[in-house]
């Protein structure tokens, strides 16, 4: 089965074509068009501007992707996101399925970032997910714990009460005047610093559920930057750096040791993170050997069109279709809520 993934929920604009079976799915062609260039200036995603931006690139990446072939099915992510950029992911969707008459299928991004990890290329050895699984999705505009009891079944057990932890790292890298997007900036400066340099809070690290505050840490890192101008740069993101990996890893630790997963999963652009995934690997290996620890491969950690396709094969198998007339973009799309 082919599948044509379409991704535009924040500004990366992606499609791609993946062979899908029981075996796993493939990836055969994909293309991305990146739009931090144009919002670099600005600090952060304009939505308007991003808006504008998918419209322009979405049918020549689609042409690229499909070179020529016509898919069985159209895996498109419609939510959660920013609604300028859904919007011209789902019509493109819909267009296509009206005219093509094949089915579409709506997928949530955050399903898709779980999928990343299950990639593959012909030559990768991409390892499935096995279940039940335990997800700890990161990124800009996220940061959940979802419990996955079987293919398409997710629960979330944990999620950010205020800010994502990937909107901390871009927020506190603008303070300290680096570039956007921010967290690569933090973590290259964080190798030359020094982790226990300055004692930032761990957010509801000790509270007795999974859920997590960044905002709180965002202040207190304002605050000691107001008071510290001229505190070493490098031993301030190390030491920032550490306090978000200690929380994430924290409360994943807690989660893994009472349910017991057979697969740990680390998605999302944050995921990208070396210290991130070094550290939730080893606590991963220490809680239990049974438990299988998997991350994308750095390339698929950002949003992209293959994920998309791969959680809407999951669906596909169930003959989750959507009708091309009632598809609709839904920003506050809560996955496992």
């Amino acid at each position: 089965m082919k599948i044509l993934g379409i991704e535009s929920s924040c500004d990366d604009t992606s499609a791609a074509l993946l062979e899908c079976s029981k075996g796993g799915c493939f990836v055969l062609s994909e293309s991305t068009a990146s739009q931090i260039a144009i919002h670099k200036k600005y600090g952060g995603v304009v939505p308007e501007i991003a808006g504008r931006m998918h419209a322009e690139k979405i049918v020549p990446l689609i042409e690229h992707a499909l070179n020529g072939k016509k898919p069985d099915a159209i895996a498109i992510a419609s939510g959660p996101g920013l609604i300028t950029g859904l919007i011209v992911g789902v019509e493109a969707a819909r267009t296509l399925s009206a005219a093509w008459k094949i089915p579409a299928i709506s997928v949530n991004h955050m399903a898709g970032h779980i999928h990343s990890v299950e990639v593959k290329s012909q030559k990768s050895k991409v390892k499935s997910i096995g279940y039940p699984a335990l997800a700890l999705i990161v990124s800009g505009g996220h940061t959940e714990i979802i419990k996955i009891s079987a293919p398409g079944k997710y629960k979330m057990i944990g999620a950010t009460r205020d800010d994502a932890a990937g909107e901390c790292f871009d927020k506190v890298a603008k303070l300290l005047g680096l570039l956007y997007p921010g967290g690569p900036q933090i973590s290259k400066l964080a190798l030359k610093g020094s982790a226990k340099a300055i004692k930032f809070p761990r957010p509801m690290l000790d509270s007795n559920d999974y859920d997590f505050s960044f905002a709180g840490l965002k202040t207190s890192a304002l605050y000691y930057y107001r008071d510290n101008p001229k505190v070493n740069k490098a031993d301030f993101c190390a030491s920032f750096e550490q306090a978000i990996v200690d929380t994430l890893v924290g409360k994943m630790t807690r989660a893994i040791k009472k349910f017991k997963p057979k697969t740990v999963i680390l998605c999302g652009g944050v995921s990208a993170n070396r210290k991130l995934r070094e550290t939730l690997g080893t606590a991963v290996k220490k809680i239990s050997t049974k438990s299988e620890f998997l991350t994308p491969a750095l390339s698929y950690c950002m949003d992209n069109a293959a994920m998309i396709a791969i959680a809407g094969y999951q669906k596909a198998q169930k003959k989750e279709y959507a009708d091309w007339r009632k598809l609709s973009a839904d920003p506050n799309w809560e996955l496992g809520r």
